[in-house]
């Protein structure tokens, strides 16, 4: 014999959504009271007209709709930043280009870059040894503000871990400011809160954001 309790079985689906409901209803209630109580209270000689009344009525609708909004809002922030997890486990194995002087060599070629905020009429670039020797120089002449990029030759290396670069940007003898630019390799991405994450080779943990190009 099956007996009838009343329950639904469906409550706990719906468990945010009867919550939610709950809220505005209290929230509507409560402004309702208030409204009356007012009303009761009134000046019978300076009593509100209707357009307090339908004011005040607006406001609980817009409370409402507020609340209905930041919800939604909230979702679609969650829905992003699993768009972005997915998009940015298809960079695992590839290589970005983020803030650092750490030199790029593959193949016998070695690689970095420089970000300079104005133009600048000479741009030299230092490659730096494991022990912070300058083994050569590249002379990039005249550059644009932006991003440009570098090449050298490291054919002849038979160790290449450790090497770095520093940039010098000038215009006359006035310093133009520079930051240098490497290339590194994501292994893998997390999210973090709001935040994707990449992790690195060699630069740890990297905010998404602040990926400058994508190699």
């Amino acid at each position: 014999m099956t007996t009838t309790t009343g329950i639904n079985p469906y409550a706990q689906l719906n468990g945010s959504s009867t919550t939610a409901t709950a809220n505005e209803t209290a929230a509507a209630d409560r402004f309702l009271k208030l409204l009356v109580t007012q009303m009761q209270n009134q000046d019978p000689l300076n009593p509100m007209d209707n357009a307090q009344i339908t004011s005040q009525m607006a406001q609980i609708n817009t409370v409402s709709g507020i609340e209905k909004l930041n919800t939604t809002v909230a979702g679609l922030n969650g829905q992003f930043v699993q768009l972005q997890a997915l998009a940015g486990a298809s960079l695992v194995g590839h290589d970005v280009t983020l803030a650092g002087n750490r030199l790029s060599i593959q193949e016998g070629v070695g690689a970095g870059g420089v970000e300079l905020s104005g133009t600048a009429e000479s741009v030299k670039v230092e490659i730096l040894s494991p022990g912070g020797q300058v083994v050569d120089t590249i002379d990039m002449g005249t550059q644009a503000a932006g991003r440009h990029g570098f090449t050298w030759d490291a054919s002849k290396l038979t160790d290449t871990e450790g090497y770095r670069f520093r940039v010098t940007a000038k215009t006359g003898t006035v310093a133009v400011a520079s930051a240098p630019l490497m290339r590194d390799r994501v292994q893998a991405v997390s999210a973090d809160g709001s935040t994707l994450v990449l992790q690195t080779q060699y630069s740890g943990s990297v905010a998404y954001s602040d990926v400058k190009a994508f190699n």
